[in-house]
């Protein structure tokens, strides 16, 4: 995605902090304001490991992208709640292994939808639609999908570090599962998101980003709750782990100084 000027669209409340501004403030991005700064700083102080989870979890996505392009030969990725463009997004990893790589974003934040105009005018091959990512009938249905994904052939279904948002009565295991049924044989489902064996760093977290963001988010979990996301599915060597020991490509990845709470997912492949 593009880095440049973007207009901020008239209806979004920059006052209020947004989960995908929060993210991209943690990766180093310049697509936040002061409120979400403000709360980045305040979530520290109670998680300190909570940047270097952010970026830990950016490199399993780009891992993840790769190793499915270049060693499955996946060529079509659908996003969901994909947040602000940054580095190394989706589509410039696949495309790396092949050019005719197809790639849609999927996200509710306006602000994401306005940065991804660029991306339709430079790469024919991408999509951003803005859409929320429970609504699976809404979303394969949508033209830019239809135009770019082609549902018999196999597709990787991305749900990372986003199921979190998802609250248990709008079922995110349902999710992960109704979009698995639309996918041909041979397709993936990559998840993960964040998850602590610590009540109270569980509870506080919840209840932070809920009244942060003024809106309805869902929970931190255990990680017992995310090996339901991928039941049925044949889950990929090693499993479900922190995301930073995730075929990593060296040593040298940053380590989470405390774990108080981690990105914890995989990847699950539909037969």
């Amino acid at each position: 995605m593009s880095n440049g000027e973007t207009s901020i669209p008239t209806n979004i409340d920059v006052n209020v902090p947004s989960v995908a501004r929060m993210y991209d403030y943690y990766l180093g991005g310049k697509d936040n304001y002061p409120a979400d700064r403000v709360a980045c700083e305040q979530l520290l102080e109670r998680v300190p490991s909570t940047k270097v989870l952010a970026v830990n979890n950016r490199r399993f996505l780009r891992r993840v992208v790769h190793h499915l392009a270049s060693e499955y030969g996946i060529r079509q990725f659908i996003d969901h709640g994909s947040g602000l463009p940054t580095q190394d997004n989706v589509h410039q990893v696949a495309q790396l292994v092949d050019p005719d790589a197809r790639i849609v974003y999927i996200d509710n934040d306006p602000i994401v939808l306005a940065h991804g105009k660029a991306i339709l005018e430079e790469n024919d091959r991408t999509a951003v639609i803005q859409a929320d990512m429970r609504d699976t009938e809404g979303i394969f249905g949508h033209p830019e999908v239809t135009r770019l994904i082609d549902f018999d052939e196999p597709v990787a279904a991305l749900f990372v570090s986003v199921l979190h948002c998802v609250p248990d009565e709008d079922d995110p295991a349902g999710l992960v599962r109704r979009v698995a049924a639309r996918l041909a044989p041979g397709s993936f489902l990559v998840v993960c998101q964040l998850v602590s064996e610590d009540a109270a760093t569980r509870d506080f977290v919840t209840e932070f980003m809920a009244k942060s963001t003024g809106n309805r988010w869902g929970r931190v979990r255990r990680q017992e709750d995310v090996h339901e996301f991928l039941e049925g599915l044949d889950v990929l060597e090693p499993g479900l782990v922190e995301v930073s020991t995730w075929r990593p490509d060296s040593d040298l990845a940053p380590k989470q100084a405390t774990r108080e709470w981690i990105e914890y997912g995989g990847v699950g492949r539909k037969w």
